[in-house]
């Protein structure tokens, strides 16, 4: 089940960025994925299993670019394979595909997810080495809305 964050939600998502640290997310991250929940998130979702949260993601608008950018995607490691990040995922661009003034969806991930998003039909656009921290390199995508 998808729905909509909500503060309680905070503790058990940074322990799932946690369990996903250092695989895919280096340690800096942390304080990051804080300062954007409590300051940052725009529309934020969290995904269900057996009334245990397992994941979440984001959505951020950019209306002068007519974009919107795909942020902080985490699953819990145990539902990772099982098709919970695409459905997430394609919950957030059903609603961006449908929204009238997003043109494009971004999404800014490492070289350790992007054949995920590839998969899903976004296509590289850039690459900064060592964007999130030493050894996590920033891939830069895009998807027509």
């Amino acid at each position: 089940m998808i729905r909509s964050y909500k503060v309680e939600d905070k503790l058990p998502l940074i322990e799932i960025l946690r369990l996903n640290t250092p695989q895919y997310f280096n340690e800096s991250e942390e304080a990051d994925f804080i300062k954007y929940l409590d300051h940052h998130r725009e529309e934020y979702f969290v995904i269900e299993a057996n009334e245990k949260i397992v994941g979440s993601g984001g959505i951020n608008y950019f209306p002068k670019t007519k974009s919107a950018r795909i942020s902080w995607d985490i699953i819990h490691p145990d539902f990772q394979g099982k098709g919970l990040g695409k459905e997430l995922l394609a919950y957030r661009v059903q609603l961006l595909k449908k929204h009238p003034s997003v043109q494009l969806i971004v999404v800014r991930t490492s070289q350790f997810v992007h054949p995920f998003y590839e998969k899903m039909g976004f296509e590289l656009e850039k690459i900064e080495k060592d964007y999130w921290a030493s050894g996590i390199d920033l891939y830069q995508m895009k998807l027509p809305a």
